[in-house]
């Protein structure tokens, strides 16, 4: 493929060099816009020696899952799915500030071990140049375990990659930004099952509605919507309110609020990082 911009064009060289270098790669594969133009480069490249690892949880929604197997069914990729239930870990569960870097370090821990019973020679992840802005303690954890993140190594930002992206024809280019379910819920609040689901069930609400960038902070029996300004209209027509007040009612919230800043990533970091 023949990409016009030379800026880009030199950084997917770069990759390519990597990929080259590396032999095989286990790709930790979430599906999100990050990870899967990684998996598409890193696939062109080396073919049936990169391989998706993506991880099952409770912290992800089964539909980010289900976009994981059809991506690699398409692409032919293969793809290796392990489970880990982090609510079991009581440290991750209590949701201390360091959350990310509990989870981070169990989840790639696992592909790792994955990795490695595969005979791969590295193990690859998403992170981009945009992410070393905001309070990511997940950072340190792939530090420590070795994971090598070519996009950030390649210097493309969120910006490059979607452009990228689009240019690769995925479907992913402009998909919203996406974090795990545990992210809604604020530092210190414990993590639980019904929790999730709760935030699970409520953004598929507003998906389905027509909200793609969408985020439900949970707060004991409150429900904090975001939602991005230029949508605050529709969500505020009688019958969208009222249809989004029963379904969270019916999901367990006493009361829903609409955040007047609208949707932001890193909200619930006030005070963490600053």
């Amino acid at each position: 493929m023949h990409i016009e911009d030379k800026y880009l064009r030199e950084c997917v060289d770069k990759l390519s060099l990597m990929f080259h270098e590396m032999g095989s790669v286990g790709v930790a594969f979430s599906g999100g816009v990050d990870s899967t133009l990684l998996l598409k480069l890193a696939h062109n490249v080396l073919g049936e020696k990169a391989v998706a690892i993506t991880v099952t949880s409770n912290l992800f929604p089964k539909r980010e899952y289900e976009e994981t197997i059809e991506f690699c069914r398409r692409e032919g990729i293969t793809q290796i799915i392990c489970e880990l239930d982090m609510l079991t870990h009581k440290e991750f569960a209590c949701n201390p500030g360091n959350r990310c870097y509990i989870c981070k370090k169990q989840m790639f821990s696992k592909i790792t071990e994955v990795a490695l019973q595969k005979g791969l020679s590295h193990v690859i992840e998403g992170s981009n140049a945009d992410d070393v802005s905001d309070y990511r303690p997940g950072m340190a954890a792939i530090k420590e375990l070795s994971i090598e993140s070519p996009l950030l190594l390649a210097g493309l930002t969120k910006e490059d990659i979607r452009a990228l992206s689009k240019l690769y024809g995925l479907e992913t280019w402009d998909k919203p930004a996406y974090a795990c379910l545990a992210t809604r819920i604020p530092y210190g609040d414990h993590i639980t099952e019904e929790k999730l689901s709760l935030v699970e069930r409520g953004e598929n609400l507003l998906i389905s509605m027509g909200f793609k960038q969408t985020r439900v902070r949970l707060y004991g029996k409150m429900a904090r919507i975001e939602i991005l300004p230029k949508q605050f209209g529709e969500i505020m027509q009688e019958h969208v309110r009222d249809k989004v007040v029963k379904e969270f009612k019916d999901y367990g919230c006493d009361f829903v609020s609409l955040d007047l800043r609208g949707y932001r990533q890193g909200s619930m970091n006030v005070g963490i990082n600053n």
